[in-house]
This record gives C-alpha cells, structure tokens and sequence, in this order.
C-alpha cells in the first residue's frame, strides 16, 4: 500500500506493480499530482540531464544518503521513463528537462494512465493512523473510518509541509513519528525573502532581468552566486533566483544575509561609468529622474537617487563626481537585507522531515519499523532548482517500490 500519489508516491505503485505486486494507491485528492501541476512554472521540471554525481552535488542535505537510490535510477533513467511512456522530452538552460508541449499535465496524465495500465487500484482516501498488531503487520486507519488490517509493507509518500492545498499537509511526519521516528524540524527550501526595506515595498511588481545576484552572510562570505531573474514584492523578494538562493541560506537562527544585485552585470565598473558620463553630458539640462530612463526601469529610478542622496529634481549638469561614483556603486551593487524566507506554506519544497539514518538508503525501509517504507518530500533530503528535486522523488519513489515490492513476496 502507498499513501500519496505525488511524483514520489506514482513511481513507487507504478515500480511495485511492475515487479508483480498487487498495489492500492490513497490519495487524499481527487486528483493525483497535484503538486506536479505547478512545478516549474506549470511546465514540470521533471529532472535535470545530469550525471548522479552533479544530480547529489546539487543536494546539499543529505546527498550521501541518496547514492544508491540514485545510482539505480539516475537522471538518464528518468528521461528514458517519460520517454517511454510517450512523453517526447527537452533540454534547456541550465540541464534542465521540461517536456517538449511546456505542460505539466502530460506528465501527470502519462503517470496516471500507467497506473490504470498496471491496474493499480487508487482510492480517494487518507491515511490517519499506523498499528503493529500483533502478527507484526501494520493495521491502517483511514480519513474514512476504514482500517486495512494486516498491510504487509506501506510506502509513505506523504510529501513535506510546504504547499498545503495540494494534500502537503505534513500527515506524514505524525504518522512516522507514531512508529518511532524522529522529525528533523521542517523549515521552507525554495522560497520568497522578506526583508525590512522599504524599497521592496516601493518597488512591488518590478521584475529585473539578467541581473547578478551575490549573497552574503554577516561574515561577508559569499554562499551563492547566480546571473538570472528576480522580482520585488512587498513583503521582500522573489522569482527564479531568489528561489535558488534561498536553498543556500540555511542558518537564519543564527546567521544573517544580505543579497547584493548587480544591476548591469554585462558592464565593468569603468564601462558603466563612461556610459554615466555620457548620458550626463547629453542630457546635461534634465533632471535625474527622467535621465535614468535610459539606464533604469521606471520603478526603480526613484530608489536609486534616493539611495545616492541625489534630489530627483537635480540637473545632470550639476551632478557631482561623488554622487555619481555613488550612483555607480548602486547598479553594480545594490543591497537588499534579509530578515527571513517566507513562510512554509509558500516554500516549494519542504528542508527536513524523516531523519535520513533511521532509513536503509537502499531500500527506503525505516531501520525502526519493517515493513515501513519513504519516499519523497517526507524525507530529510533536498536540492537546488533544476529538476533536481523531482529527481530525488523520483529515485527514492523507484527504490522504495521495488524494495516493498520483493519485501513482500
């Protein structure tokens, strides 16, 4: 039996019927994959082309663990699946692997009708409760008063706690604690940044494009460094770089960060400042908020001068050698403070669940409790964007399928 029919919980019903075991599928949903439909922007992002060496450098929690699962069903695996189950597939920037129709749906759809082939049977239904009776099997409560007794070997698939509307709810992590094992504290991965800044609020809406992100911890240490696209919003930051970053930025309790944005990262500082001076000079009887038209987006203009202490009113003529050595400093180094991530409920993905060495890494079979298997989400593994995370559901689902499915027999 599986409980949750995301990316994880499909693979492992559609690798355990494979192997010849008869599976029943619960998903609370009435639809399966719901959290599948939105990754990558609707697109689905489902792996990254990858070794299984890069795939377990781009999981800074818990690689290790995920050698063998991955190593039995790498990046290449993932692809020639899809492909096999009539999903033509692309490569773009960055390795990442989107099918060629840019819709999710046809993911979900392929994963749902091998599961009607297999003969899976799937019920619309929640897993509340786990017992070890007393001939060593697991008895299963249900969201519909329904108990599966003497249930051989149960896959949780559950997901981790961010996005609630698609069944992620963190049911899972109560329901491995019932039987023993420990929860490492979850805490979002993949998500927005606020910040106490006002420009952000000032600013809501302005998306920036190929701009240079660096992040700083209060050491002044860079921990991530990205070219690439990014939103203001009004409680902080967003969009695609912002989301990447977040996944380096791990020790709010005790660090603090700042992210620094270069504005044009394609210019030197000498380049940019000779193009300063010369829309200065041909511009010489403007004033500074309309002559920034030509280096700036209308949003941040105001922001800009503000922060170089230049009256927006101010003729370019009367510009001074400080202020635009100031003004230079702000595109190719432009400070927001962080103060966190956004709530949970708004990460992508979720960093913490099942403590990983309370799990055998080749089956996905908890060391505390036989019969009981993980996959996905529910456990203490994650990794940047890229496909990389679906990845990571997808090797854990296929490990944690075939091993319950010879467990079994």
């Amino acid at each position: 039996m599986i409980a949750g029919a995301g990316a994880a919980g499909m693979m492992a019903a559609i690798t355990a019927a494979r192997a010849g075991a008869s599976v029943l599928l619960l998903e609370p949903n009435g639809k399966v994959g719901r959290k599948l439909y939105i990754t990558g922007k609707g697109r689905c992002n489902v792996t990254n082309h990858c070794t299984v060496e890069e795939a377990l450098a781009s999981t800074p929690r818990n690689g290790r663990f995920l050698y063998s699962a991955m190593s039995r069903f790498t990046p290449a695996d993932t692809e020639q699946f899809f492909t096999g189950l009539g999903v033509p597939l692309k490569v773009e920037r960055g390795n990442r692997v989107f099918p060629q129709s840019d819709k999710a749906a046809d993911i979900v759809d392929a994963l749902f009708y091998e599961l009607k082939r297999l003969r899976v049977e799937l019920r619309h239904d929640r897993v509340t409760g786990l017992s070890r009776n007393s001939s060593g099997t697991l008895d299963i409560s249900t969201e519909s008063s329904e108990v599966i007794r003497d249930c051989k070997a149960l896959i949780l698939a559950t997901g981790g706690a961010s996005y609630p509307l698609t069944g992620s709810t963190g049911d899972g992590y109560r329901l491995a604690q019932s039987l023993g094992h420990t929860i490492v504290s979850p805490v979002p991965s993949l998500v927005p940044l606020e910040s106490p800044d006002p420009c952000c609020a000032k600013m809501q809406g302005l998306s920036l494009k190929n701009v240079a992100l660096k992040v700083k911890n209060q050491k002044g240490k860079v921990v991530y460094h990205e070219q690439g696209e990014l939103l203001f919003t009004h409680f902080g930051l967003s969009g695609p770089l912002i989301l990447s970053a977040s996944a380096h930025m791990r020790d709010f309790g005790k660090d603090s960060y700042t992210c620094v944005i270069d504005l044009k990262p394609a210019l030197d500082e000498q380049t940019l400042d000779a193009r300063l001076v010369r829309e200065l000079t041909a511009g010489a009887n403007r004033d500074m908020a309309n002559l920034l038209g030509a280096l700036a987006p209308r949003l941040l203009i105001p922001v800009l001068l503000e922060r170089a202490g230049i009256p927006s009113e101010k003729k370019a003529h009367d510009v001074t050698r400080e202020e635009r050595r100031r003004l230079l400093e702000l595109f190719k180094a432009f400070t927001v403070a962080i103060s966190g991530p956004r709530p949970i409920e708004e990460a992508i993905i979720t960093s913490g669940g099942v403590k990983v060495s309370e799990v055998d890494p080749k089956t996905m079979m908890s060391r505390l409790a036989p019969g009981l298997f993980f996959a996905g989400e529910l456990l203490d593994v994650d990794a940047y964007t890229g496909g990389f995370n679906l990845q990571i559901a997808w090797a854990t689902g296929h490990a944690a399928g075939e091993s319950a499915a010879a467990y079994i027999k």
